[in-house]
């Protein structure tokens, strides 16, 4: 992720017309074998066995849906943007995935329940990260869990979320969660980064 000013230049992009570059960023379109394999290790110690229901909320052009898919993981997709959801229908054809069009906040499955609620670099966006969090941890099945990857970026006007932040949110959901520090992984982001990236597991 660039660094951004605020939360407000997130909201005001129009992803649609983001879609076609999206994948160049290394960590979006996971093209590097060296970044596809460290984004695949991670996931593989983040989810449950296999086949687990996983909902990837803020999915962009399913890149880590992809991930989940090949290790086995039924997926489905959320994001806002119809472009992205294009690209990732296109990405995971034949996979036992589905996308939809919709607020990752408020996901539009019903009262499907899942084994994973997986989202990367959307919640600090959320105006109500907290009430986001409540209806995520509604949509797991007992004992399932979220997988949170966040962060804060930027140096003059940082934005984000700290790891501290969020645990201190989800302790009311969680009935246990871990923290790993993702910034001194380098493979990660396809270059080395001084910002606070992490990822939160938190078991419901």
């Amino acid at each position: 992720m660039n660094d951004k000013s605020d939360r407000s230049i997130t909201a005001g992009v129009d992803w649609d017309a983001e879609a076609a570059a999206f994948d160049d960023e290394p960590d979006h379109g996971l093209r590097d074998p060296a970044v596809r394999l460290a984004w695949a290790d991670r996931l593989r110690d983040w989810l449950p066995p296999a086949p687990a229901d996983l909902l990837d909320l803020g999915c962009g052009t399913g890149s880590l849906s992809l991930l989940a898919a090949e290790q086995g993981h039924r997926v489905t997709g959320v994001d806002g943007s119809q472009a992205m959801v294009d690209r990732a229908r296109t990405k995971l054809a034949g996979r036992d995935a589905a996308f939809l069009v919709g607020d990752a906040a408020a996901p539009p499955v019903g009262e499907q329940l899942h084994d994973v609620v997986l989202v990367r670099h959307v919640l600090w966006t959320l105006p109500h990260p907290g009430r986001a969090l409540r209806r995520w941890r509604a949509l797991l099945r007992p004992g399932g869990r979220m997988v949170l990857v966040e962060g804060v970026w930027g140096t003059l006007a940082p934005v984000g979320i700290p790891a501290g932040q969020l645990t201190a949110l989800l302790a009311p959901v969680a009935v246990r969660l871990r923290v790993e520090r993702l910034s001194d992984d380098a493979a990660l982001w396809g270059r080395a980064v001084s910002d606070e990236r992490y990822a939160v597991v938190a078991t419901v």
